[in-house]
């Protein structure tokens, strides 16, 4: 592999472009000369080798002449899935214990291995799986493999899945965050010596050496690398193996390999017996969970320590402002009939800053025909609740319900992304999928329910895109099941892949271009500031004004973007009196602007690091002064800011102080500081109001 790395760095020093086609030719090249397996090679495996010469043999690393520079554009050819922080942000996905869940969906899935709704071959709850849904090991494991992808982790987004997040109990939930927090605060990424990619193959592509320290997978023997697990992860692991979720050898963190069953801690048989009775209707996926973790004296055991007070996280996040990974978002997910003032207050106190939402659909008959024991009014209250307390809406809709038809789900969606009740900041648009043990698979065997052939859901899909306004974000398309757990429904991984494709080749053809945010995005693209405009987008909620202020191209790709909400007296006031009559103190007062989103494009870099990236132009900063300015103009005399932990010491130098759950800055004359100055263009063009 050090023949592979020399070479790259050789090409870089003359000036070539090393792409993923060259790249490919020098391992298959050195595959040749050594006789070894191609696999040794990979590029998933080179950039970890480089790690750990640098880490563990700096004689050797030296002798390599790697400059900062270098190392930057090396890392870059090595870097596996540039995409996953192209958003400027690099994300990682935790999820919850198995619970009993508030709903009971027909569509939902009851895989008793994990919370209710996912599945334990999800990329996300296997890794939970195998770390017994621990906050902490899973954050250091996520951590670890982002590191040794060579991403840069100092700016990350925390999303917290699993379910019904308000059906678990505070103390829980309190737990759950400060382990989140902890573990970044920790550093906790393995040791490369702990890495799996460098086992199975020596450096030349044969046969692993038998030199290798069983006590320390991966680490050569006789090695004086620090130990390559963490702390952390070392004492919480010893606390599961005392409470019997671990056996006393094992050392990967397969628990289920561990167990020999679904979920460890639980005999095989029952698991089986129970998982049999929830998937024919005779037990619902709460009574099989209750008993099963519920009845286990080792989940029991762990559970007693699985709680926190407020003053305990708080500690954490004060760490957090400081620490080398830094949190700069906080998602949640729930459901629309859970949100409250009082609870949104616990929430916001976490340190969350985006709420990710079921609502499926905006049509009650839909509602009722799915289970959902929701009503459109308590969808309708939510959104306006998590926008007056300054939350960025993420919400989930669903198509090819049942009861649907292609014609129903585009009218449905228009009315999710078009009425002012509603109108979220992003969207998870995808089609149900029929999952075995699901109720849906009794309206299926009737012929109630039937999926969408591929065409017909294409065709709905690219009418939701192309319905989306320039505020609004699509994340996603589909869930991450895998196509063996499909019994109905789309199987294609790639499902955004063609919906795209089609709009882009309706878009040559002539069809008026797509608004929707991701599809706009820079991503990884470099910009040059000067050709930038900034265009403010003003659109009206039941309970706001709000102003969408992006960064755009001369092309309409987007650089970065903020969210200005200017909410209505008479529904400030509101919210005051409903939280005094509650006991509590609201967090908001009329008069007062938010901000409740600042994104800026570019592949994440490190903190102190420049780069040609969009987040190096100072744009975030112009998008918060232009806020400002809009706000006071507005007559609105205070402006807050919906802060993560992390992002606190930025929004403090710009101006805002610390004020209870958010950051506040006076808009008193002469407070914003004015919009322009040298050296990046400021054409501002009107938005249309919707």
């Amino acid at each position: 592999m050090e023949e592979i790395i020399t070479e790259i760095l050789r090409r870089l020093r003359a000036g070539e472009t090393v792409d993923d086609r060259a790249l490919v030719k020098l391992i298959h090249a050195a595959a040749r000369r050594s006789g070894g397996d191609k696999r040794a090679f990979a590029k998933r495996r080179l950039l970890p080798f480089y790690q750990r010469v640098k880490a563990e043999e700096p004689e050797r690393w030296a002798a390599w002449g790697v400059t900062p520079e270098l190392e930057r554009a090396l890392v870059a050819v090595l870097r596996m899935k540039p995409r996953r922080s192209a958003s400027g942000v690099a994300t990682i996905t935790v999820i919850t214990k198995p619970w009993p869940c508030s709903g009971s969906c027909r569509f939902c899935p009851n895989d008793l291995a994990c919370p209710k709704s996912y599945l334990v071959n999800e990329p996300a709850c296997e890794r939970a799986v195998q770390s017994l849904f621990d906050p902490y090991l899973q954050v250091s494991a996520r951590l670890t493999a982002l590191s040794q992808m060579g991403h840069a982790t100092d700016k990350i987004e925390l999303i917290v899945l699993g379910g019904t997040w308000s059906d678990y109990p505070e103390a829980y939930q309190t737990w759950f965050v400060r382990e989140l927090f902890r573990a970044l605060n920790d550093d906790a990424v393995a040791g490369t010596a702990a890495n799996p990619l460098l086992r199975g193959f020596a450096e030349d592509g044969e046969a692993p050496s038998a030199a290798t320290d069983p006590e320390r997978p991966g680490e050569r023997a006789g090695s004086r690398a620090p130990d390559p697990i963490p702390a952390g992860v070392r004492a919480r692991r010893a606390f599961y193996r005392a409470c019997g979720l671990l056996d006393a050898g094992e050392h990967a963190g397969d628990a289920r390999r561990a167990a020999g069953s679904a979920a460890a801690g639980i005999d095989p048989e029952l698991f089986a017996q129970a998982q049999a009775s929830v998937n024919a209707g005779e037990l619902t996926y709460n009574q099989a969970v209750t008993r099963l973790y519920g009845g286990s004296e080792a989940w029991q055991r762990a559970a007693e320590m699985q709680r926190a007070t407020l003053d305990e996280l708080e500690l954490e996040q004060r760490r957090n402002e400081s620490a080398r990974h830094r949190v700069v978002g906080l998602v949640v997910e729930t459901r629309p009939d859970t949100i409250t003032p009082e609870r949104l207050l616990h929430i916001r106190r976490l340190g969350a800053t985006k709420i990710q939402m079921g609502v499926q659909s905006t049509c009650q008959c839909i509602l009722d025909a799915n289970n959902r024991n929701t009503t459109v009014g308590q969808i309708e209250r939510a959104f306006s609740l998590l926008r007056l307390f300054g939350f960025k809406i993420h919400a989930h809709a669903m198509v090819n319900l049942l009861g649907t038809t292609p014609e129903t789900d585009r009218a449905d969606y228009e009315r999710l992304v078009r009425d002012p009740a509603f109108l979220p900041d992003e969207v998870k648009l995808y089609p149900c999928a029929l999952i075995e043990g699901a109720a849906l698979c009794r309206d299926y065997a009737t012929g109630a329910w039937r999926p969408y052939a591929e065409d017909e859901l294409i065709d709905v899909l690219c009418a939701d895109v192309r319905a989306t306004p320039a505020w609004t974000r699509v994340s996603r398309m589909i869930r991450d099941f895998s196509t063996g757990d499909i019994v109905a429904g789309n199987k294609k991984p790639n499902l955004r892949q063609l919906v795209e494709g089609r709009l882009r080749d309706e878009g040559q053809a002539g069809a008026p271009p797509v608004a929707e945010i991701r599809f706009r995005e820079i991503a990884t693209r470099e910009v040059d500031p000067e050709e930038l405009s900034l265009e403010v987008i003003g659109y009206e909620t039941a309970v706001s004004r709000e102003r969408f202020l992006q960064w755009v191209t001369p092309e309409g790709r987007i650089a970065g973007f903020l969210r200005l909400s200017l909410p209505r007296a008479e529904a400030a006031c509101a919210l005051a009196r409903e939280l005094r009559e509650a006991g509590y103190e609201s967090p908001i007062a009329s008069g007062d602007a938010m901000i409740r989103e600042v994104h800026v494009y570019g592949l994440a870099e490190r903190v102190g690091e420049e780069g040609s990236a969009a987040q190096h132009h100072g744009l975030g900063r112009r998008l918060v002064e232009r806020a400002c300015e809009i706000a006071r103009e507005a007559g609105y005399t205070r402006i807050n800011v919906i802060s993560a932990v992390g992002t606190r010491g930025y929004y403090r130098r710009l101006g805002f102080v610390d004020c209870g759950l958010y950051q506040r800055r006076d808009l008193s004359d002469g407070m914003a500081a004015a919009c322009g100055e040298p050296g990046l263009a400021t054409r501002e063009r009107g938005g249309c109001d919707v």
